[in-house]
């Protein structure tokens, strides 16, 4: 029975079928292509009164495909990043503090002990680790007791996890029971969290002693030692007085004042003496002088004979032995027959005798530091005449002579450039007048060689290679050579001595020397300008001719 029916669908004109018994929903859910999306009521509201009832227009559009069910939204929700377990919980270890029995069945001081131990838990990966912390001369092997791993649980192949820690517990890993008894700061307020339930903390048991009977009647008394050396041991053990100090050793052949360092160990009272070694000393590589041992300072009578150097004084024979007051900076001090002059110590040596000697001054004395000891100025030795100067001065600084160092920039900005000087041989012998040379200067190293042409009666060839030449009147310790300021025409060249009177030069010569006319004199320009304007206007100068045939003659060569 239709009780809307022909009229429009407008509010006040729909009614309630009171006949009607099946109250079912229409289906609003369908798949298309693999996505699922809503789709429109088959049942028409005129169908369903329902529907017609409740159904407002904006409930009814939104079962009509819409492009947003199709393609989404436009405003894309914000979608939080993954990120792993491996990276939000790196570096994040929990931390407990326990402890483990040990029993000690030998010992007549302890009946058993309390050996501390810390346990980190690594959340990255749910491993675990066991440390026991280092305490010093404890006489005790400490330290990792178990490395990083996943600690086995039961026998069924489980493996500890954070959840099973907790204050109070025993936690058995390969043998041993650990009690843990508290844990820090971050590991309660992470496992706070994670809403996980701490205990109280636990104090601390402190080791058990055993404890001697005392007898009925006693039958002897030892008087207790007023000074206890395991007491020093364990608080001076580290701690060492260090002295500078001069061994005055010049009485000796082929002595001189040697530097050392002089350590007093506060630990046992003992002394060593340890050489500065220097480079290049000529010594053999042995700094220890004197090995680290109780020193005497007084002999009683009666015990002089003993053999001291052989063997080491023991207490029957010994009266005094040298303390720490007996080390005085800016004093001499005698050691096993040596003298010793301290002149400076260490920052810890001077606090340690602020304020256990403060009547002591530890002042350093005006003796020069170790490395400004015995230095003296090095002699360079007389040219042999084998070789270059400075071959010749590599055999000097060094035991195997390194190649002269070279100057690389100039060697680089006058490569292939080469300044030729034609010259004749200045001799009383006539058979020379006609001898012509070619003497060439090289400005990358200035180096000279010299050639002389073939003429009848005269093989020619190569005079000399290619060398430095010193001056006239210079030494060899400080040679001076030749360079292109000397290079003037009509000059006189002594090389090695012969003497050689230059004539002409190449056009390239003036060149260069013009370019670089700071370090040349005017008069060797001039007279490079006068003579190449001569032999210009001739146009076939005759020098010229002899330097273009000997260049001809040394490319063929």
């Amino acid at each position: 029975m239709s009780w809307n029916h022909g009229l429009p669908f407008l509010p006040g004109n729909t009614f309630r079928d009171v006949t009607k018994s099946a109250f079912h929903r229409p289906q609003t859910l369908d798949f298309k292509n693999g996505y699922a999306f809503r789709r429109k009521p088959t049942v028409g509201i005129e169908q369903d009164p329902l529907l017609s009832e409740k159904l407002i227009q904006q409930e009814i559009s939104e079962f009509s495909l819409t492009p947003d069910v199709t393609y989404g939204s436009f405003e894309q929700s914000v979608v939080e990043e993954f990120i792993p377990a491996y990276v939000a919980l790196d570096k994040k270890v929990l931390c407990y503090y326990a402890y483990f029995h040990e029993n000690i069945p030998f010992s007549a001081g302890e009946e058993f002990r309390m050996r501390p131990v810390v346990i980190n838990y690594y959340l990255e990966d749910d491993t675990m680790s066991m440390v026991e912390p280092m305490v010093e001369n404890s006489g005790m092997p400490q330290g990792k007791r178990v490395s990083r791993q996943r600690l086995p649980n039961n026998e069924h192949g489980q493996h500890y996890h954070w959840t099973d820690l907790n204050i109070g517990m025993d936690l058995e890993v390969y043998g041993f029971k650990y009690h843990i008894t508290h844990c820090d700061a971050f590991t309660k307020k992470f496992l706070e969290s994670e809403g996980f339930v701490l205990n109280d903390p636990e104090p601390m048991p402190q080791s058990k002693h055993r404890k001697n009977p005392q007898p009925s009647q006693p039958s002897a008394y030892t008087t207790p030692s007023q000074f206890d050396s395991r007491y020093q041991f364990l608080t001076m053990d580290p701690k060492v007085l260090r002295f500078f100090a001069l061994w005055e050793d010049a009485d000796s052949l082929f002595g001189d004042n040697r530097p050392v360092t002089i350590q007093y160990y506060l630990a046992d009272d003992t002394v060593g003496v340890s050489a500065v070694r220097e480079p290049n000393s000529g010594r053999d590589p042995f700094p220890i002088l004197m090995h680290r041992l109780k020193l005497p300072k007084k002999i009683k009578p009666g015990s002089e004979t003993f053999p001291s150097c052989v063997l080491e004084a023991s207490k029957a024979e010994v009266d005094e032995y040298y303390s720490p007051k007996d080390f005085h900076v800016g004093q001499t001090i005698k050691l096993m027959g040596r003298r010793f002059l301290l002149y400076d110590c260490d920052g810890f040596t001077k606090e340690y005798y602020q304020k256990n000697h403060p009547d002591m001054e530890m002042k350093p004395s005006g003796v020069p530091k170790m490395t400004d000891l015995l230095q003296e100025r090095k002699e360079v030795p007389p040219y042999n005449g084998f070789g270059s100067l400075e071959d010749s001065l590599q055999n000097c600084l060094s035991l195997i002579p390194k190649t002269p160092k070279k100057n690389v920039l100039k060697m680089l900005e006058n490569q292939h450039k080469v300044l030729r000087y034609s010259a004749r041989l200045d001799s009383q012998n006539h058979a020379d007048e006609d001898r012509c040379f070619i003497l060439s200067y090289f400005p990358s190293d200035d180096m000279i060689s010299i050639f002389e042409k073939p003429v009848p009666g005269i093989l020619g060839g190569q005079v000399l290679k290619k060398t430095h030449v010193p001056k006239p009147g210079s030494t060899a310790d400080k040679p001076e050579f030749y360079s292109p300021a000397d290079f003037a025409i009509g000059a006189t060249v002594k090389v090695f001595s012969r003497r050689f009177v230059l004539t002409n030069a190449d056009r390239f010569v003036l060149t260069y020397l013009e370019s670089s006319t700071r370090h040349i004199p005017c008069q060797t320009l001039d007279s490079l300008r006068q003579k190449l304007g001569v032999a210009t206007a001739n146009n076939q100068p005759a020098d010229q001719n002899v330097i273009r045939h000997t260049m001809v003659l040394l490319r063929v060569g």
